[in-house]
Formats: structure tokens, sequence, C-alpha cells
């Protein structure tokens, strides 16, 4: 009553207050506390130690499981037997027949690529002089290449590693190796799918393939153990070496292909003589090469052998190779990074181009047109052009420049460039023509072949997929 000046609201908050005061103070809460902290004060806890059993008493059940016992009466459950790891077919040891992975499905078809192998190889190439053309008929040349839809094909499973094309002048036939052993024949000029079938004759990346150059009905392919040679004429896959070190390239000696050079992946080279009945190599050197990723012998002159390894090119003599302390007859220096490849020109072997880590191509030549006479001398080559190029790529096989057969000074080479394209250089740097098709070609072709005398050119990407200009 004392509050008649305060609103109605504010009398009824504080009569709320005044009861809720009356209630907690009913409740004695400040006598229970004391209470309960007096007995808390008071009450001693006794720590009990765990009775041992004794002798005659059985001791307490315990988990098997935590003791990683199994259980005595309960049965185990059979556990799903995991499915196996897939695994790819290897290529047997030895001779085997030429038979394709679908030859259940396309027997027939099988059978017609390989008459038609064997029907061009019999057709004799004409092997008159050819003229080199010039600069300009020789633009106007690739300028009329193209690349269609139906020039474009998948031949091998995986990422290329290196191609062949046949030398016939009536029927494209291009051959690739990829990563995992496979060996792919394509007949571009079948425009059907049977045109393409796949081979197992490796078991490991398929690093270099040539045809014969005396007898094309043969194909010769290295891997990392092996050097295999398809004979169409008898559909079989021949082993001519066999070896536990790594292979990574090799060259013909001869013309007749009997002798070959083969480079290690450790720096060593190997000389192979496919007339004796053993497997094993006739001399193996060591060139001093942390690692030898090409060699190729000289056009002219074939006792001149040029090897490309980690930073070094040098050429060789090949009838003074001994096993150890081999010196070089010439070195090309300037690489300041691994060295992908190195080849001469193909017909006076007077140029050489080389792919460098470094993003870089280098021409070298010596100093007269024969370069012989600067190998004579052993002194040092210094590149004539450089030209700069992006040769840095993940996933992709190493780029290699080739020379194109019919042309002594013109070149090509894969890009990372966009679009992306084949390039065609000139030993003096000079781009002369870029291969492009911007709705066909979407991929980088690492992997090139030219054809040694019509204008045919194939690029391989690494998914498998030839492209045919």
């Amino acid at each position: 009553d004392g509050y008649s000046d305060l609103s109605a609201y504010e009398r009824k908050r504080l009569k709320n207050i005044t009861e809720n005061a009356k209630f907690f103070a009913a409740l004695k809460l400040h006598e229970s506390a004391a209470r309960l902290n007096q007995i808390a004060t008071k009450r001693k806890f006794h720590v009990t130690k765990s009775r041992k059993p004794k002798k005659d008493e059985t001791l307490p059940r315990r988990s098997r499981r935590l003791l990683r016992v199994e259980p005595l009466d309960v049965p185990l459950l059979e556990t799903p037997a995991r499915p196996a790891a897939k695994e790819y077919p290897q290529a047997p040891v030895g001779p085997f027949p030429m038979v394709p992975e679908d030859q259940a499905k396309n027997s027939k078809w099988t059978e017609a690529i390989l008459s038609t192998w064997m029907r061009i190889s019999e057709l004799k190439v004409d092997d008159a002089d050819r003229v080199t053309p010039d600069i300009k008929r020789y633009q106007r040349s690739l300028s009329s290449m193209v690349l269609s839809e139906e020039n474009i094909r998948k031949v091998v499973k995986s990422r290329v590693c290196s191609m062949a094309i046949h030398p016939s002048e009536s029927t494209i036939l291009v051959a690739a190796g990829d990563v995992y052993g496979h060996v792919g024949l394509w007949n571009v000029s079948c425009r059907s799918e049977e045109g393409a079938h796949i081979f197992l004759p490796h078991n490991f990346h398929v690093n270099c393939m040539h045809f014969s150059p005396c007898n094309p009905a043969h194909l010769l392919s290295l891997s990392k153990d092996t050097l295999r040679c398809g004979d169409v004429t008898r559909a079989v896959f021949d082993e001519i070496c066999r070896s536990e070190e790594d292979y990574s390239c090799f060259d013909f000696l001869e013309e007749n292909a009997s002798t070959t050079i083969m480079a290690h992946w450790d720096g060593h080279v190997a000389v192979v003589d496919r007339r004796t009945p053993r497997m094993s190599s006739e001399l193996s050197a060591d060139i001093g090469f942390k690692r030898t990723r090409t060699v190729h012998v000289h056009p002219m002159k074939k006792q001149y052998f040029m090897a490309a390894g980690s930073v070094d090119v040098c050429v060789f003599d090949i009838r003074y190779l001994k096993a150890e302390g081999n010196k070089p007859v010439s070195s090309l220096t300037g690489h300041k990074r691994s060295v992908a490849s190195a080849y001469f020109s193909p017909v006076t072997g007077s140029r050489v181009v080389t792919v460098c880590a470094d993003d870089k191509l280098r021409v070298f030549n010596s100093k007269n047109t024969q370069a012989l006479l600067i190998f004579k001398k052993q002194s040092k080559s210094k590149p004539k052009r450089t030209a700069s190029q992006n040769l840095a790529g993940r996933w992709l096989s190493r780029f290699r420049a080739v020379w194109d057969p019919k042309q002594e000074h013109c070149f090509l080479v894969g890009s990372l460039a966009q679009p992306r394209k084949i390039q065609v250089f000139q030993d003096t740097g000079k781009l002369l023509h870029s291969f492009y098709n911007t709705v066909c070609l979407t991929s980088v072709c690492s992997i090139n072949v030219v054809h040694p005398s019509q204008n045919i050119l194939v690029g391989g990407n690494s998914s498998g997929r030839l492209h045919v200009f």
C-alpha cells in the first residue's frame, strides 16, 4: 500500500519478487548446502585392492578377441575372397605366332592386314636418286597436306612411345608402340574398322621401331629387355636379342640390317649381329655416359654413330669400340639439361638436330660441308642456330625432332603451343610450316614420323591416337 505512486506494472513486478523471496527462504537452501559440505568432509574413501584368486579358483572369463585368440566353439565366418588384381597378358619368351589380341572376333580382318603388309613389301620401291626440292617448292608441298577425321584412329591402348611407317608408295601402313608393350598396325588406306589391329610382342615400353631398310616385311621393335622382329612372311615375332639390362634405342649399322647398334639406359652400347644364333650381343662398350637415350648411325659413313645421353652428345667410331676407355671422335656441347634425341641429317649427315630439356632445339654443323672432317679433328663444334621451343610436358613422351627424309635441311617436332600443332623448321632456325587443325588435332603429338618418299606425316599422342596428314 505504500507504493501507490508506482504504476500497475511495477507494483505487480514488486509483488512477484517478494513472493519468490519468501518461497526460496522456506526451502532453507543455505542449511542444506552446509549440511552436505559437512558430510563430505567427514567421509573417508578407502582404496580396495582386487582379490587374487586362489589356485583352486577359476580365472574370470576374458574376451578372446582382445587376447587375439580364435574362439573355441564358434566357427569362424568365411571371409569373402578379395578380387584378384588385374593381370595383363605377358609376351612369351622366344618366337611366337603373330596373333593380335582381337583374333577371336576379327580373324578375317587380321588376315587382311597381314596379307596387305606382305603384298606391299613384295613391291620394289623406286631407289632412284631423288632431287631434294628447293625450300619454296617444299613449303608448297607442306601446305597441301591436310588432316581429316577419317585419318585419325586410336591404334594402341596407351601413350605412344615409338612409330614407324612402311616405305610403300601405294598403301599407307603405320606401326606404333605404347608403354604396355603393344604394337599396333594401321592400314590407313583401309577406311573400315578392320584397318587396325593390336599385337603384344613385349611386356614393357616399346622404345624404338623400324621397318627393315632392305626387307620391309620385317618390323623390328625394341623394349627394355628384348629386340624382336615381326616377320609377316612367316607370321611370327622372332626374338633377336634378350638382356637383363634395359635397352633404350637401336639403329642399323648396315644397309642389309644384319647388325645393329643398341643403347642401354645405363650408358653402355652394344653391337648385335642377327646372323649369329645366340641371343646376346657381340660387343658391349662403356662410352662414359650416365644415360643413353638415342643412337643414330651416320647415313653415309656407317662406321660412325652418335649417342645422346644426359647432357652428352658424342660421335664414336664403331671400329675402335672396346669394353672400357672409349673416347668420342667429336662432342656437341652446349646442352645444360638432359638431351632427349640427336639425329644426323638424312642425306649427307652434315647437320645434327638435338632436343634438350632446356626448351631449345639445337642444330649443329661442321666448319666444312663434310661433317666427318671435324670428327677426325676431334674438336668441339658449336651450335649453328638455336630455336626456342617449349618442350616440357607431364605425362607426355619426350619430344624428338626428326628430319624429313626427303629434305636435307628441314626437320619436324611437336609443340605444346595452342592450338596444338606439329612444326617444321629449317636448319637455319626458320619456321617453315605448322601442321594444325583446331577441330581434329586437340592433343600434343610428341612422336612423329615422315614417309621416306611421299608427303605423309603421322603424329602420335599420349592416348594411343595417330593423326595422319
